[in-house]
């Protein structure tokens, strides 16, 4: 086995399940979940790839934990899609091989134990956030307005119709997912959520009936007369580049794209879409790009919106006077809205290191001293941003080349 890919296929799976407790613990249970299953979903690759690992045992007793969290979540939350009872559940495409190893379970037992319902996949639910938690990103939330909003509101303007596809590119961190779920709450409408990486997973069931349920459940909560938005991550893996396709790809990529085109040519008043979002545009397979009428870079944040994500993070903190928000703006050029929330619980956990290092934090009346600058500049020598010069100029260069706005 490849130690180096094995490694790296941990670290993405305890980003994604840390992520998930984060938004776990803040209440964005469908956030949560998606990061779970991005979780699940990795963890369960690992095990499928090298099943002589020595920790398969401990990975998979720990994707089934998350799981189990998933599965708390939407019974306590009502994070179901309709008519879909929980307990439903398929298995992976083509018979499972039975094998053993005394090191541990081997791929497809734990693929037995790790069947997933189309439940698990997809989160339904009512988004808490406003246009106004989008900090900066105009140019985005306007292209996204005239493309569903004012459709909505006034369809008779719309005389040739009005998109339904909308693809979101660029870096991470930058508020993707954000724009999409502010959009469905600016319209009152159902936000479906869910992440195309876990849909095709041939580990996790059958991607095409997966596919397919998906927009049958859409088109019945359009009969509440509420628009309905169907969000979907990572597209590239659903409709990415055509080159050695695994199992049943191809007829999961078939079958999403004759149900856009469905959606595209039934009736103008449909108020049905798919928002699609992605971190590598380039992957995507020209051909597919038409479905997708608007493409809009979401990119990093300028320097007034990075000082209004510095506002925002830092209110519930105590700052030294020494502290200017145009100062820590203009030293954070370059990086995410994700990379600056970092900074800011950086900074946070730097004070309260230093607190129970004196020995000093179990005393109910003793506090954090104040934050100050250099705090922060110590941090950001240490957390560089997560996104490249090669990588923007990789998003600029598609942009020039692809955008449609």
């Amino acid at each position: 086995m490849s130690v180096v890919a094995a490694k790296e296929l941990e670290d993405d799976a305890k980003k994604y399940a840390s992520e998930a407790i984060r938004l776990d613990s803040q209440g964005a249970h469908g956030m949560a979940i998606q990061m779970y299953q991005k979780a699940i979903s990795t963890l369960v690759k690992l095990v499928h790839l090298y099943p002589d690992y020595r920790l398969n045992k401990q990975y998979t007793e720990r994707a089934m934990a998350y799981q189990e969290r998933v599965k708390a979540i939407q019974a306590a939350h009502g994070l179901l899609p309709r008519d879909e009872p929980q307990e439903a559940a398929f298995a992976p495409e083509g018979p499972p091989q039975q094998t053993s190893s005394p090191n541990g379970p081997k791929g497809p037992q734990v693929v037995q134990q790790l069947k997933a319902s189309f439940s698990e996949l997809v989160i339904t639910e009512k988004p808490d956030v406003k246009w106004d938690d989008v900090v900066g990103l105009e140019d985005c939330k306007q292209a996204i307005r005239e493309s569903i909003v004012f459709p909505f509101l006034r369809p008779d303007l719309f005389k040739l119709g009005w998109p339904r596809g909308i693809l979101l590119y660029g870096p991470p961190g930058c508020g993707k997912t954000m724009v999409a779920a502010a959009t469905a709450a600016e319209i009152d409408g159902y936000f479906i959520s869910v992440d195309a990486a876990s849909i095709m997973s041939k580990w996790l069931g059958e991607g095409e009936r997966n596919v397919a349920k998906l927009f049958a459940n859409a088109r019945k909560m359009l009969s509440d007369n509420k628009p309905v938005i169907i969000f979907v991550d990572e597209i590239d893996s659903l409709l990415g580049t055509r080159g050695q396709e695994v199992g049943g790809e191809v007829r999961v990529r078939d079958q999403f794209l004759r149900e856009t085109d469905g959606i595209n040519d039934k009736g103008k008043n449909l108020h049905l879409y798919v928002i699609g979002a992605t971190n590598k545009p380039w992957a995507l397979d020209p051909p597919f790009l038409r479905r997708f009428s608007k493409r809009i870079l979401v990119p990093l944040p300028g320097n007034e919106a990075r000082m209004s994500q510095f506002r925002m993070y830092t209110a519930p903190i105590t700052l030294a006077e020494d502290v200017h928000l145009e100062g820590l703006a203009k030293l954070s050029e370059g990086y995410s809205g994700s990379d600056i929330k970092d900074i800011c619980q950086g900074v946070q956990l730097r004070v309260v290191r230093e607190l129970f290092s004196s020995g000093k934090a179990l005393e109910k009346e003793t506090q954090t001293r104040p934050i100050s600058m250099s705090d922060f500049k110590e941090v950001m020598r240490t957390r560089r941003p997560s996104v490249s010069p090669d990588m923007e100029r990789a998003y600029a260069n598609w942009s020039n080349n692809f955008s449609a706005l």
